[in-house]
């Protein structure tokens, strides 16, 4: 070998050894979510609650601008934790069981954790915080869906969902119950469950130095600040005091501006509907601190997000450490707490060292025995208060969109995502906003992208679902996430929504699709589905396909569905104006001929319910459209009606009797006026029976409660 090509070759062999050593080397990931918060509460977001720690990630790494969640807690932590849409991974709804494959209330067994994919990979595997993807969350219950028993080395936290921050429900040491009192690894001076989620994910830390440094870590918070009740700390609380006196109007205008010169929003961005005017309040006192704990809440969490930052950057762990954090829905505006619970109660002993609190919610009492408190003029903060900031302050966090958690607006799914990994984004987008739509799915698919992980086809024999969403790491270098847009859809309660590029397909449940152009219209006050209805109605059919594979079927699922021994075996029901049956006792009609007889007086209505059995998926109503005696059924296949030829006045007997082929006539005074094939009704609704309204989801094409004004004598419902 002469010299030249010994050279050439040393120089090969040289250049691969910098390619190897440039291959960078996996990165430990910290997933951090946050509990009913909205997307303006953060510093960096737009807010006024101090979050220097936050902010300080946001600048440095890179905020997304439309990340999603799923509108709810339970449903959130499935789809983060599996990279699946929550019904696929068996918790639909919350963690009740209501025997269908997309409701179960459980990660079920078709699906693999973050965790258990990462451990594959020679992740050490650490979670503090809230778990709620399980229902066995008592002492002695089936643990198989427990962090332990799903992928993680390390657990501390609760099983359990929302609860007091001194004397949290289900809390755990790895898979034992145990209490603020009787823990012998965490005995701080002062019990607060967001320090103990902190302070515990610290000594996680510490213990990976201590005894596994040479591998990488995936490590969950999950905090429950700033869920209710309203607890906080007093030194937390001294910061924010007189901060919120100047109402809901003022802190939200202020947000928007901050909101806008940070680029988060349009300029020409509009607010959606104001809060209740503030001048109208009565306890202004109260209010206002209501939002003051809310506020340090979220400002001890970001304290202890601190502590996190600061452990890492000890280990010398801070440059390789993927840092995410988002929030599991947006703001709550559950009257949680908000009515008072003044009666006395029986004579109450203290808790035990080892006795656990069994209650997340009043009635309940605080460890040392008094009784936990609510309603206007308890100030929030205390063990011993229950209250929940209310729907106006959630309008405030919410700013500037439409609804709340539940809801699948935008107030309800949008969540600040922020990423932070010196290594691993580019400088260019460090500190920058990232315009992309993302999802929780995205998060599995990132961890298995950046670990080198192998995504499971079979895990244990059971067959795994393939992973719904696409590696962010695109995003760490401001690129797109996908080459052409694609689809993103949630259901959650009946409210169901699709996203595909700028276009938003969404719905309240049992109400006609919206159609908005989130690029111009993020606040969706412009409905443009009377102008696209090709769109509409091509974006409803990915939708319905979504959910026909996505185990979302049927949509009043997370209601639960009756067995056929639980059906009400009556065969004629005499009812009043007001009366309500549930769904066990409503009549079982399915396989029998339906007939219903409604005595009335219209009085000045022209529009209302006189029955409805079901809601937007399955059954049927009586109703007045515009004065005219109206039947509408409800299958899969659609809403099918039939009414009267003409508008009526005063006191009428109107008939329906459906036949078991599903021929429906109309009667008005024991004359037909209409009859049609609109049936046959094959399933039972999974909601009851209202009289004189239709709550909830609705079985018309008209809106909740489309309340009858008039004055109704009796519903007759007779099976044959």
């Amino acid at each position: 070998m002469n010299r030249s090509s010994f050279a050439v070759m040393v120089g090969l062999l040289l250049l691969c050894h910098l390619v190897v050593a440039a291959e960078p080397v996996r990165p430990n990931i910290i997933c951090i979510l946050s509990d009913d918060m909205g997307f303006s509460d953060l510093g960096c977001y737009g807010g006024e609650i101090q979050t220097p720690n936050l902010d300080a990630l946001g600048t440095g790494g890179v905020r997304f601008t439309q990340f999603y969640n799923t509108a709810r807690c339970c449903p959130t932590r499935a789809s983060l934790l599996t990279g699946l849409y929550p019904h696929q991974a068996g918790v639909g709804h919350m963690t009740n069981d209501n025997g269908l494959a997309g409701y179960r209330g459980e990660l079920n067994r078709n699906c693999v954790t973050i965790a258990e994919v990462l451990k594959g990979a020679g992740y050490a595997t650490y979670m503090t915080g809230k778990w709620h993807v399980t229902r066995n969350d008592t002492a002695n219950a089936d643990d198989s869906a427990w962090p332990l028993q799903r992928g993680f080395d390390k657990f501390y936290g609760t099983v359990r969902g929302g609860g007091s921050f001194y004397d949290p429900t289900a809390l755990c040491r790895q898979n034992t119950f145990i209490t603020p009192v009787n823990d012998s690894e965490y005995q701080p001076e002062t019990f607060y469950y967001t320090d103990a989620i902190s302070d515990n994910a610290v000594k996680y830390l510490q213990q990976h130095e201590q005894e596994s440094a040479d591998r990488p870590f995936f490590l969950y918070v999950a905090y429950t600040a700033a869920h209710w009740p309203m607890h906080a700390l007093e030194k937390d609380i001294a910061k924010y005091r007189g901060k919120y006196d100047t109402g809901y109007e003022a802190i939200r205008k202020a947000r928007f501006e901050r909101m806008q010169k940070l680029g988060l929003i349009a300029e020409d961005a509009q607010l959606t509907t104001e809060p209740d005017a503030w001048s109208k309040v009565t306890d202004k006192a109260w209010e206002a601190r209501c939002m003051e704990v809310y506020a340090a809440m979220v400002d001890n969490m970001d304290a202890g997000i601190g502590r996190i930052v600061e452990q890492l950057k000890k280990n010398h762990q801070w440059d390789n450490t993927l840092i995410l954090f988002l929030q599991d829905n947006g703001g709550c505006a559950e009257g949680v707490g908000r009515q008072s619970n003044a009666k006395a109660a029986a004579k109450l002993q203290p808790l035990g060292r080892d006795e656990l609190q069994l209650r997340g919610a009043p009635p309940m009492q605080t460890r040392d025995g008094r009784q936990v408190r609510t309603g206007p003029g308890v100030m929030p903060g205390p063990a011993d208060t229950f209250i929940g900031y209310g729907r106006d302050w959630a309008r405030v966090s919410n700013t500037p969109f439409r609804e709340f958690k539940h809801w699948t607006h935008e107030g309800g799914i949008s969540t600040p995502l922020i990423a932070h990994w010196p290594q691993g984004i580019a400088p260019a987008a460090q500190g920058k906003l990232y315009r992309e739509s993302g999802h929780l799915i995205d998060i599995m698919a990132t961890c298995v992208d950046l670990s080198g992980a192998s995504y499971p086809e079979l895990q244990n024999e059971q067959t795994i679902k393939p992973m719904e969403g696409k590696s962010l790491r695109p995003a760490f270098s401001n690129l797109p996430l996908t080459a052409e847009p694609r689809a993103i859809f949630w259901e959650h309660e009946g409210n169901r929504a699709i996203r595909e590029g700028a276009w938003k397909l969404v719905a309240k449940e049992g109400q006609p699709w919206e159609l908005y152009d989130i690029a111009v219209d993020r606040t969706e006050l412009n409905n443009l589905a009377a102008q696209h209805p090709d769109r509409v109605k091509d974006m409803a059919a990915k939708w319905e396909a979504y959910a026909a594979r996505a185990d979302v079927l049927p949509l009043g699922g997370w209601r639960g569905r009756i067995t056929s021994s639980e059906l009400n075996k009556d065969r004629r029901f005499v009812l009043k104006a007001g009366e309500k049956l549930s769904k066990q006792q409503a009549p079982a009609f399915v396989g029998k001929t339906l007939s219903i007889t409604a005595t009335f007086d219209t009085g000045k209505a022209r529009n209302g319910v006189l029955v409805a059995h079901g809601g937007s998926l399955q059954g049927y109503a009586l109703h007045l459209v515009e004065g005219k005696p109206t039947f509408s059924l409800r299958t899969t296949e659609g809403l099918r009606r039939i009414s009267g030829p003409d508008a009526i006045e005063g006191a009428h007997l109107v008939a329906v009797k459906v036949q078991q082929d599903g021929s429906v006539s109309l009667s008005i005074d024991d004359k037909i006026v209409a009859s049609s094939k609109a049936g046959p009704m094959p399933v039972m609704p999974a909601e009851g029976v209202d009289i004189g309204e239709d709550l909830g989801g609705t079985v018309g094409d008209y809106k909740s409660p489309n309340t009858f004004d008039g004055q109704i004598d009796s519903v007759v419902i007779e099976l044959e």
